[in-house]
């Protein structure tokens, strides 16, 4: 599509941190050395030294292959002027927003991502948005009703001054933007209409005005006999492939608004360089968050995670597909690869019927879009087309074909988009990461507690799920095209649940030393191997935080935070995936609740930063993990550990209380919990659940010393 006598629509730049490879190859040497170490000593030690190598171990490999993700790290930068100077005419894009449920997500926020994406900078006419509501709520249906008429007024009002964060909810809430244009008389009068029609809509769309006004009558009928997990499919990618078949397409979460109009450009600029038509599947634009609380309480914004996974992805094979923000290809969704993008795939008309499905309109549009082809108006029938859609929706459309094998979104895993970013990836494509400046898409954290613990243990279980399937990343580095070190951040962000086992292990060896009067740590020089990578890390990571221009508090929120969910949200992850394997039970997807955002200062709400509780058993672990900590300090305490059982050996020391006593600091909001009140307080059930635990692990530990 674009003029290959052109200069380049983007380019990639690789930079080095030196100090950054310094520090890191460094702590690398120590934990190398600290492992040695435990070699050659092991034969004088007991058990717990063993339980610690192997802990210490699947650290250091975690290390390595983050720093392997890391090493090279790259940023992109995209020309859109030279864009609209090298095509003719800019292709269709078809925008695909999802949403599960309205009483987790509410459709004011659904309609919001919906109108920001509508008034985005770019030709109307090429532009065609789809809602897939897999909760089948005629609230949602309605309010996207009322959306497409305040829609004609919007997407104008938008255009014509410039507007930068398109969404009604941010632009009227947030501070005003500040433009000569915006400073008019007949602006404010403008401001002031629209920002009354928004409120207008607003209250239309609240539940309780909506049953109220709304019985299931008319349009509304389809919805009276459905039920939220059990209903016909609303909108999926074979409906747009009908309708629009538009060769590039955006998906965002419903909570994912445009800050920056002209994303699509930038995105754009990338698929349409003739480097990236021949090389890049898709490009994924960052997760970022506004209205966020100070110093992040909750450990949720990922800010630095995101600042040095991003750009270390872009150095390699590309960047994961995340789930929202990104720009796909259409024929790479249909199953193209880079090995095969002209037309002579070899593949017969039967072939064909069997990986798309038995519709002919279907199978002419899946045609059209592995050809190039753009549709036009002539090639719909509009008489016919939603009959047809309505087949192709329905999931029993998908049985005996392709789609979730080879075609689509891939199944397998809750966390489908990483995998079927890895299936893309595995077939030779490369991704390209895209930051322009503004921000292109943002969202409201979710809170801490319940909501953040359920989709931390969510991605945590889609990784499992992928490292077990047959998509598994060694399997297709060492047998598909998917590069050494792109595995090894596969890898990586894989073993996020599979490293909370360890990080369990661990602090379970810290109570159980302390208890039996036992050590795992060194007692001699050797413990100023452990001593200096726990320094130089802590400085190390203070640093980076400083240097992104966060506060070391929030630095502090993020280190215990990464432990409070780690060793609960991946805990369970890891039991959920393990009773899969059993046959004993499924994994399930739980929907992350979508709060709206503050329309006041967020900073006001004293309560913000506090952590809640419910019943969920994603608090056991940590509840129980703090009660063994408490415990083994009060045996320490009152004198009651066991002597050492050998003159040879000796008992615990100041580094097993040490590191004890920094657990139990990280679990701060949880040693609060035993004594709040409300939702602040972890419930009763779970902590006698979790003293329970702690019993029975004492006795084991007594049980152990005696026989």
């Amino acid at each position: 599509m674009a003029n290959q006598n052109s200069l380049p629509l983007y380019e990639k730049f690789w930079y080095k941190h030196n100090y950054k490879r310094v520090t890191e190859s460094l702590l690398s040497v120590l934990l190398l050395w600290l492992l040695g170490y435990r070699v050659i000593s092991i034969n004088n030690y007991s058990f717990p030294w063993f339980v610690a190598f192997l802990c210490e171990s699947w650290f250091t490999i975690s290390w390595f292959l983050a720093l392997t993700t890391e090493w090279s790290p790259a940023v992109t930068k995209t020309y859109p002027d030279r864009l609209l100077q090298s095509v003719q005419e800019l292709p269709p894009v078809d925008l695909f927003v999802t949403t599960a449920d309205p009483e987790l997500e509410p459709p004011i926020i659904t309609v919001n991502t919906v109108l920001s994406l509508l008034a985005l900078d770019y030709p109307a006419h090429k532009l065609a948005c789809y809602v897939s509501d897999d909760g089948c709520s005629p609230l949602t249906f309605y309010a996207l009703q009322e959306a497409s008429k305040f829609a004609k007024f919007w997407v104008p009002f938008c255009k014509k001054y410039e507007v930068q964060v398109r969404a009604p909810l941010r632009y009227f809430f947030d501070k005003p933007e500040v433009s000569t244009a915006n400073n008019t008389p007949k602006f404010k009068q403008e401001w002031l209409k629209m920002k009354d029609m928004y409120d207008q809509l607003s209250r239309k769309i609240d539940l309780d005005s909506f049953t109220k006004s709304n019985p299931c009558l008319g349009e509304f009928a389809t919805f009276s006999n459905t039920e939220r997990t059990n209903h016909p499919s609303i909108i999926q990618t074979r409906v747009s492939g009908l309708i629009t078949n538009a060769p590039f397409m955006l998906n965002v979460d419903c909570d994912m608004i445009v800050s920056n109009p002209k994303i699509v450009l930038h995105a754009l600029s990338i698929l349409l360089d003739p480097k990236g038509e021949k090389e890049v599947a898709f490009v994924q634009c960052p997760q970022q968050f506004y209205a966020t609380l100070k110093d992040d309480p909750f450990g949720n914004q990922m800010t630095i995670l995101f600042k040095n996974l991003a750009p270390g992805l872009a150095g390699l094979q590309g960047p994961f597909y995340g789930g929202t923000n990104c720009f796909h290809r259409r024929k790479v969704i249909y199953g193209r690869s880079p090995d095969n993008i002209e037309k002579g795939s070899g593949i017969s008309d039967e072939e064909f019927k069997e990986k798309f499905g038995a519709s002919k309109d279907f199978l002419k549009s899946a045609a059209f879009a592995l050809k190039g082809r753009i549709y036009s108006p002539n090639d719909i029938n509009i008489s016919n087309v939603v009959d047809v859609a309505s087949q192709v929706a329905g999931c029993g459309y998908e049985y005996g074909t392709g789609w979730g094998k080879q075609v689509g979104w891939i199944y397998g895993s809750i966390s489908e988009d990483v995998l079927t970013g890895l299936t893309i990836h595995e077939k030779g494509w490369r991704s390209e990461l895209c930051t322009p400046s503004p921000i292109p898409f943002t969202g409201f954290a979710p809170g801490g507690g319940p909501t953040s613990m359920a989709q931390q243990k969510r991605w945590a279980t889609g990784m499992l799920e992928i490292f077990i399937c047959k998509h598994c990343p060694i399997i297709s580095s060492l047998f598909r095209k998917l590069t050494l070190r792109q595995c090894l951040a596969y890898m990586w962000i894989i073993n996020w649940g599979l490293q909370p086992v360890f990080e369990v292990c661990y602090a379970c060896l810290l109570a159980y030393c302390i208890i039996t009067n036992s050590n795992f740590l060194p007692q001699d020089l050797g413990i100023c191997i452990p001593i200096a990578f726990f320094a130089i890390y802590k400085v190390y990571t203070v640093c980076e935080y400083l240097a992104a221009g966060l506060s070391v508090r929030e630095w502090w929120n993020n280190q215990r935070m990464s432990r409070i969910t780690s060793m609960n949200a991946g805990f369970c992850a890891f039991l959920s995936v393990l009773l899969k394997l059993l046959r004993i039970s499924e994994t399930v997807f739980d929907v992350t609740k979508k709060d709206l955002p503050p329309t006041g200062n967020v900073l006001d709400d004293k309560d913000a930063g506090r952590y809640t509780f419910d019943e969920s058993v994603v608090f056991l672990p940590g509840t129980t993990i703090l009660l063994l900590q408490l415990t083994a300090m009060v045996i320490k305490l009152l004198g009651l550990q066991p002597p050492v059982p050998t003159p040879s050996r000796n008992g615990s020391g100041l580094g097993e209380i040490f590191c004890s006593v920094y657990l139990m600091i990280c679990y701060w909001p949880f040693l609060r919990g035993l004594f709040e009140t409300g939702k602040y307080r972890i419930p009763m059930s779970t902590i006698c659940k979790a003293a329970i635990l702690t019993c029975l692990f004492v006795h084991l530990c007594r049980r152990i010393i005696t026989s």
